[in-house]
């Protein structure tokens, strides 16, 4: 018999129903594109691994995977209020990531039905796993008697218009850092399974297979795409998506770090390793990529991330605008000198070193 938990001090759209987080620049986003370019897309770069990742995907390896067994049917009386709002958060972040990438997916299948079959399947297969994923989620949230309402997410979320490159960089991205933050913490958790105060955490392993297949299927759509990496352009544009990308996830993780803590795990260490493989990742795919192993990258990443817990501060304070406006003025110019100069730096040629990448 399952017991209820007390309801976490959230605000609330209607009783159970959690009022989406506020959106900033590090909530995920909700994206359209043009539909009509993607139709156009030449695949034939990669069509034989396109096919195979058709292949792989409707096979549904994990579908059986995302089914809430006996251990879900407990008391979570045991955790305590402070890990129990930083999972919720972490959940709700987790579940509208997955949300948006299942709009995304379901729009550009629904879009490209009958003028790209091949691309059609492929997205309404991601867009299946994402909405698993999200549910799955979702479900794991009203075990703390809160939810998001899915459908009021969809019609009152900003949509930001991504050409179709750019949604090719980001989502690559997305999904590969999202299966090294998985795989990280299941690792973690195995090693160390005190820490795991919540089942969900046993699914990491299959759900970061999920992450892993998709970013690959965005891998052969980018190496399809020859501009996207043999250009001067797609060496700066892979450089801009990478470096937005691993700054987003630091001060995430760091903004979050009583979350991690829960787990048993330090949030710069998690934060370095995360960025660290991911950007291994991209040098399967992109032309160049962050040299993240200089000390600067980090050093330059984290006083960002010291900044923005400043400005945060700053903003929740009773100054008037102007106060706050001065305050915030060489903060804001610091940690773009910083991260001009992180982009600048010298990155690694991924092509000159294509047949060392594994």
């Amino acid at each position: 018999m399952t017991t209820t938990v007390p309801q976490p001090q959230l605000d609330e759209l209607k009783p159970g129903v959690k009022v989406p987080a506020k959106e900033t620049i590090l909530t995920p986003r909700f994206y359209v594109t043009d539909f009509d370019k993607v139709a156009a897309m030449d695949l034939s770069l990669q069509e034989e691994e396109i096919d195979a990742m058709i292949g792989e995907m409707q096979a549904d390896y994990n579908r059986y995977h995302f089914v809430r067994d006996e251990e879900f049917e407990q008391s979570w009386e045991h955790i305590d209020e402070q890990t129990r709002l930083a999972f919720v958060d972490f959940l709700e972040r987790s579940c509208t990531s997955e949300f948006s990438g299942f709009l995304l997916f379901k729009e550009l299948s629904r879009k490209l039905k009958g003028r790209n079959p091949r691309l059609a399947e492929i997205f309404a297969l991601m867009a299946r796993d994402e909405a698993r994923h999200a549910g799955f989620l979702n479900k794991a949230m009203s075990d703390f008697n809160i939810r998001l309402d899915l459908g009021y997410l969809t019609r009152n979320r900003s949509y930001t218009f991504f050409k179709p490159e750019w949604i090719i960089y980001a989502v690559y991205l997305s999904e590969k850092i999202g299966y090294w933050r998985y795989i990280t913490i299941f690792r973690h958790l195995e090693k160390n399974p005190d820490r795991q105060f919540y089942p969900l955490f046993k699914r990491f392993e299959s759900w970061c297979q999920d992450e892993n297949r998709h970013g690959d299927i965005f891998k052969a759509l980018l190496r399809s795409q020859p501009k996207m990496w043999k250009s001067w352009q797609g060496r700066l544009w892979s450089r801009f998506f990478l470096l937005t990308v691993f700054a987003t996830h630091s001060l995430t993780v760091l903004e979050r770090a009583d979350f991690y803590r829960s787990l048993g795990l330090d949030p710069y260490e998690f934060d370095k390793t995360v960025v660290r493989n991911t950007n291994a990742s991209a040098a399967r795919a992109f032309p160049e990529v962050l040299d993240v192993e200089r000390p600067e990258f980090f050093e330059r990443m984290y006083r960002c991330a010291e900044r923005h817990e400043q400005l945060a501060a700053i903003s929740a304070s009773n100054d008037s605008k102007l106060a706050k406006f001065l305050k915030k003025a060489p903060l804001l110019l610091g940690t773009m000198v910083d991260l001009t100069r992180l982009y600048f730096m010298r990155p690694i040629d991924a092509e000159a070193l294509r047949g060392e990448v594994y």
